[in-house]
């Protein structure tokens, strides 16, 4: 089969492999689509010491059964249509216990730990069947659609009402959310379809601005020419934003979100810094006095792919305008061009017909 291989770090092929056979406790999957994430970018120009190499990369995929091992015939169906939590979790660890699987300590993600989606064949290993990794997609979804959801779900453990929810957001809530790429267009509508009633959008660069239009943001600002201190506060009435999420990449608007933010307000630092530039300078005051939250979210569990799909699937996330290009397998080079420029918000790569 056809497939997408890291070796090493600049090393990335297009490459003939063996397709993967349906061992004991397994599902075998036929590819649909799999979406490229930044992940996988810092991977193709820096490299990634938790990929296993030579591995295929990919772990945004969906995909249609196509084999089950005989013990797993109860469970399911030839032709169920799936995605997956992609992190594996051991489900044994002091983390796992505790219902926390997306901090697991012995996390095993596809594409880093397992060979990925970006191939015209999977393997589901049987620890991703046993801990209920593998998530059913209604057949009305697009399989680009279908494919965001991880990214998706990584969005909703930052926000979602449930017991592991990270942002308490509550009905009628201000979200303000810092930085507009594809990860910051998922959680500002995944906030949307949680009961914000406001959201407020932030962005330096104007062509993430024009891609963010075209959503349903209430405000659109450009901090670098803008007070946006000064418009949270108009429009709060003076109080700041109930959550402000921060989805870009960079030391700045995590520094700046503890002053947007109203009392007892949460600050989410969604999106990670590289290594070597991650140390912040904040004033500790604001968080004393106001009683703030300031919490990270990292990765997902089956619980919430679950809700991205439902969510995915009732539209109330635009996963068709996010999945902005589509790509055969074979231009993944230009998908990482796509990446670079800003042209893309996500990418999805498919099989060749």
């Amino acid at each position: 089969m056809q497939a997408i291989v890291y070796h090493a770090p600049g090393d990335i092929r297009f490459e003939d492999i063996p397709k993967p056979t349906c061992g004991e406790g397994e599902l075998l999957v036929r590819v649909d689509a799999c979406a490229v994430c930044g992940t996988d970018l810092k991977s193709k120009f820096h490299g990634n010491p938790r990929i296993k190499a030579p591995l295929v990369m990919g772990h945004e995929f969906t995909g249609t059964i196509e084999e089950i091992s005989p013990a797993l015939k109860n469970d399911w169906t030839l032709g169920d249509r799936v995605v997956m939590a992609t992190s594996i979790s051991c489900g044994e660890c002091p983390y796992c216990l505790r219902g926390w699987r997306n901090l697991c300590v012995n996390l095993a993600p596809m594409g880093f730990s397992y060979p990925g989606g970006m191939a015209e064949y999977v393997a589901i290993p049987p620890l991703a069947l046993k801990g209920g990794h593998v998530i059913k997609v209604p057949h009305g979804v697009e399989a680009k659609c279908a494919a965001l959801a991880e990214p998706t779900s990584c969005a909703v453990n930052a926000i979602s009402q449930c017991d592991l929810q990270q942002c308490d957001l509550q009905q009628g809530d201000t979200v303000l959310v810092m930085g507009a790429g594809p990860m910051g267009i998922l959680n500002a509508a995944v906030a949307r379809a949680f009961g914000a009633k406001t959201i407020i959008m932030s962005e330096i660069n104007p062509l993430r601005r024009q891609q963010a239009e075209t959503f349903e943001m209430d405000m659109l600002v450009d901090p670098a020419s803008e007070d946006i201190a000064a418009i949270v506060k108009q429009r709060t009435g003076g109080i700041g934003a109930d959550i402000v999420i921060v989805a870009a990449p960079a030391a700045e608007p995590q520094e700046q979100a503890i002053s947007l933010v109203r009392k007892r307000g949460t600050v989410c630092l969604f999106a990670s810094l590289p290594v070597g530039k991650s140390m912040l300078h904040l004033d500790s005051r604001p968080i004393h006095y106001g009683e703030l939250r300031v919490v990270g979210a990292s990765d997902s569990t089956p619980f919430h792919v679950q809700k991205a799909v439902e969510l995915i699937a009732s539209k109330k996330v635009p996963a068709d305008k996010v999945a902005s290009h589509v790509l055969p397998f074979d231009q993944i080079d230009k998908a990482f061009e796509l990446m670079l420029s800003g042209e893309a918000l996500r990418v999805v790569l498919i099989p060749a017909v």
